[in-house]
């Protein structure tokens, strides 16, 4: 697993605080693909915010964890926006440069020095492409397998995963990429997008 620096933060209000601080005033100027981008980041972020990932599938409460479940979905919306024409490819790189202007900010936020910001925001983007290329792989072949060990190395390599949690949430990732190319282009590229429900809970060891 590539590390995100040292920082941890534990407390679910201030990381809930700290991911939904994008940087409005750099968008002023924008025009209304950046506004779209915006609110399907906003979407993806909310869902990556649900608690049963946490108290439910056991993934890290921490600044990792939540960074982890911002990438899986990230990737799943860019992943889908590349397969809607070039409109879709456009709003992928722009959902891309939300993601880690956020990221800016919410280092920023939490009290990381403007000289330590970009070799911290250099490893997350290791970690997004060394993500995102294990997941694409394991999608494209179909291998709920490989994607589970991708899970496993990535979300859980320092807590470990509560027992059926990797391929829970290898089945939900399937399940979003099927739920994804059944809504229509010109809704994605509107902003509205509907994620499915993740609601299975994972019953720890006695």
């Amino acid at each position: 697993m590539q590390q995100i620096g040292s920082l941890m933060v534990t407390d679910a209000a201030a990381l809930d605080t700290i991911f939904m601080t994008i940087a409005k005033s750099i968008r002023t100027f924008l025009g209304r693909n950046n506004d779209i981008s915006y609110q399907l980041y906003g979407a993806l972020v909310t869902q990556a915010r649900s608690r049963e990932f946490y108290a439910g599938a056991g993934v890290p409460d921490n600044l990792d964890g939540r960074f982890d479940m911002i990438v899986m979905h990230s990737f799943l919306v860019i992943r889908r926006l590349n397969r809607a024409g070039e409109s879709g490819i456009e709003l992928a790189q722009k959902l891309f440069d939300d993601l880690f202007i956020d990221m800016d900010r919410s280092l920023r936020e939490i009290g990381v020095g403007d000289l330590s910001v970009p070799k911290k925001i250099k490893v997350m983007a290791k970690a997004f492409y060394g993500r995102c290329s294990a997941y694409e792989s394991a999608l494209d072949g179909d291998d709920r397998v490989a994607l589970a060990d991708a899970i496993a190395r990535n979300i859980y390599a320092e807590s470990g995963a509560p027992e059926g949690a990797t391929s829970t949430l290898a089945d939900y990732m399937f399940g979003v990429e099927s739920e994804l190319a059944g809504q229509e282009d010109l809704q994605l590229l509107r902003g509205n997008i509907k994620f499915p429900v993740f609601t299975l809970e994972i019953n720890e060891q006695a």
